[in-house]
């Protein structure tokens, strides 16, 4: 099976490789309501997502970058299976087993989870990531990237990076040197601004990012749900087209699935 992705808004998206199926950060409020993003801020949904909670496949695990209004909401809070494993940092897999989600893994950077199903396995490495500038940033729930890598008989077919909700930073520089042959990479774009302030990767980030990883695919997401996002999904396109590789990006609409391979 062709791995492919279903994108459902912000940065929730169903994911199926191979026999396995993954949510990834479950923001399943509708336009009008408000996420909470902490420090007494919110931010009213400009969108509805593509898909309710019950509407969902059969998942087999919960990918959560961090634990933000917009990424884990009350919704998901309320209707999501509390047996199932929710990867995640350390920092959010505390909060989420006090509400009740037993399963929840918290994974320092660099560890791996690893899913099994006859002779393929799923395993999910914890990656690097920064949601703010300097100082800013310990006011900031932790975040963490994703790799994802799909192994059938031992052999590697698939892998994929979810960036979280992290700015350009200099450890970024050790995923492509740690992981190298990326197939395709889920960005978290948006350019996120409170107080002036950039909290997530606009346009210019983005196609960095894009640079430093190489990807042979890049699918954008997490770019014009709330607000607080700043930076729209034609700026990074544009970005893309005058550095050279709009080739090399998916864009893919809400409610839509397409395939992860170029």
């Amino acid at each position: 099976m062709t791995p492919e992705v279903t994108f459902v808004g912000t940065a929730t998206t169903v994911l199926r490789i191979g026999g396995f199926t993954l949510l990834t950060d479950p923001n399943f409020l509708h336009r009008g309501q408000r996420a909470y993003l902490g420090r007494g801020l919110w931010s009213k949904r400009s969108t509805d997502p593509a898909v309710t909670i019950p509407e969902l496949p059969p998942l087999d695990a919960v990918v959560l970058s961090h634990l933000h209004g917009d990424h884990f909401d009350r919704v998901a809070r309320r209707g999501l299976d509390r047996s199932l494993p929710i990867l995640t940092t350390p920092q959010a897999e505390r909060k989420l087993r006090r509400w009740g989600f037993g399963a929840a893994e918290g994974l320092p950077t660099w560890r791996a989870y690893e899913l099994h199903r006859g002779d393929e396995t799923l395993r999910l490495t914890a990656l690097p990531g920064q949601h703010g500038p300097g100082l800013l940033d310990r006011a900031l729930p932790d975040v963490m990237g994703s790799l994802i890598d799909l192994e059938q008989g031992g052999e590697r077919r698939f892998r994929l990076y979810v960036t979280g909700d992290t700015l350009r930073r200099p450890q970024l520089a050790e995923i492509p040197a740690r992981f190298p042959d990326i197939d395709a990479m889920l960005i978290h774009l948006g350019g996120t601004r409170i107080a002036g302030i950039l909290l997530t990767m606009d346009a210019r980030q983005g196609a960095d990012v894009v640079e430093l990883i190489r990807p042979r695919l890049t699918v954008p997401i997490h770019y014009d749900d709330y607000p607080v996002f700043r930076s729209p999904l034609r700026h990074f396109v544009e970005e893309a087209r005058r550095r050279g590789f709009a080739g090399q990006v998916r864009t893919v609409l809400r409610g839509e699935t397409v395939p992860l391979t170029p």
